[in-house]
């Protein structure tokens, strides 16, 4: 959705979570079958023709938000897999490029106390673990108020809000606003900068996702940097084109070279709902 699909919804990813799986091969190997049924769920529902966006993802022209919700837990239920247990959800709501003037800007206009209560009760509703930006980059007091309302539950990521920047993560922490960074090294330029924002978040308890960027190219460092900072995730596109397919398959390469050493990280996620 969002930018990467010719704004065919206002929210900008729409992810999976393989919580259920017991390594990254099977993780693999469940997303793989996730986005191939998602396909045909969306040619069934009536949407043809449907292309991918910049990241891979499916760009179908669906009426409203909750809709990609729908079509994703139809393809869970087509496979068997549990909703919350098997397989959960990730949103990047990238909630800055709606945003103006104090407001956002969907079907009605909400303030930030709004969109934070929207966010939380989607994430009541449906299986969502993780939410991306759900507040704009500058609106401070709305993400405070998302990370009080949902911050126990839900993994809040900042990306605007932080842009792999110390200072910005520093004055995130320091307010008590969400409780992980997504980190972008050519965003902040350099390697030693990039792990420095990933130590400062982890002496704070935030949660770091490794993250590809749009207009990627084939090169797989961050797959490497992930598995060698032990972050846990990482964020890198959909199951098409060779840009986001190499990230896999060196993550592969890394898993078969480890054997039993290998540890599937993104179970941690399981504890955020007590």
């Amino acid at each position: 959705g969002g930018l990467h699909a010719g704004r065919n919804l206002d929210f900008q990813d729409f992810l999976l979570i393989p919580l259920g799986a017991r390594s990254y091969s099977e993780a693999l190997e469940m997303t793989v079958e996730v986005y191939r049924t998602l396909g045909r769920v969306l040619v069934q529902h009536g949407f043809e023709g449907v292309l991918v966006g910049d990241e891979g993802g499916y760009g179908p022209k669906l009426p409203e938000n909750e809709r990609a919700i729908e079509m994703i837990l139809a393809a869970f239920a087509k496979l068997g897999l549990a909703p919350g247990k098997d397989a959960a959800i990730a949103i990047d709501v990238a909630s800055s490029h709606f945003y103006r003037d104090g407001q956002y800007h969907l079907r009605e206009k909400l303030d930030g106390r709004e969109m934070a209560e929207l966010l939380r009760s989607w994430a009541s509703a449906y299986p969502i673990r993780s939410i991306e930006d759900g507040l704009a980059e500058d609106d401070w007091d709305g993400w405070r108020y998302l990370t009080n309302l949902a911050g126990r539950e839900v993994q809040l990521i900042g990306d605007d809000l932080f842009v792999t920047s110390v200072e910005r993560l520093k004055r995130g922490i320091d307010t008590g606003v969400a409780n992980a960074v997504l980190v972008k090294v050519n965003q902040v330029g350099t390697l030693t900068e990039t792990l420095a924002v990933m130590a400062t978040a982890r002496a704070a308890g935030y949660r770091t996702v490794i993250s590809a960027r749009s207009g990627e190219t084939e090169d797989s460092t961050i797959a490497d940097l992930a598995v060698a900072t032990n972050c846990g995730q990482i964020k890198t596109g959909s199951m098409s084109r060779s840009d986001r397919i190499a990230k896999y398959n060196q993550l592969l390469r890394i898993e078969e070279e480890l054997g039993e050493d290998a540890i599937y990280g993104v179970s941690k996620l399981k504890v955020l709902r007590k």
